[in-house]
């Protein structure tokens, strides 16, 4: 006759994808904080902001990069370390919004956007077209 199904999925099974992805992920930090230490020893924090190269902040732009060691110092590196650090991040994340300033931790493995600072409209010192 009826008989009763289930629908619930097990609580062993829920814990068991879920150690999964735990693990997926910090495998992923973990790679991706070796080649960033690989590329200039001593990274924690990688900052990206772009550039527009004319002007006007609708043309063609390109990505300053930073790389930061504990102390929140940026490290010496070469121009070759910043390109391929910020090519390490595009390909790690792929849908990032990367025309907007970026922050990778490598101790949590978060890209951020960082909070947007701004003077105060009645200060009259915002100039910028495209920040009004």
């Amino acid at each position: 006759m009826n008989t009763q199904h289930s629908t619930r999925p097990l609580r062993a099974a829920l814990a068991i994808r879920g150690s999964q992805g735990a693990r997926t992920f910090l495998a992923h930090r973990a790679a991706l904080a070796r080649e960033l230490d690989r590329i200039a020893p001593g990274i924690t924090t990688v900052r990206t902001v772009p550039v527009w190269t004319d002007g006007s902040g609708t043309g063609r732009w390109s990505t300053w990069v930073t790389l930061d060691n504990a102390l929140g110092q940026p490290l010496t590196a070469n121009r070759a370390a910043h390109r391929d650090a910020r090519q390490l991040l595009h390909s790690a994340f792929p849908g990032a919004d990367w025309t907007r300033p970026q922050d990778y931790d490598t101790h949590t493995g978060q890209l951020t956007t960082p909070p947007q600072l701004a003077a105060p409209a009645g200060l009259g010192i915002d100039t910028a077209p495209v920040s009004r």
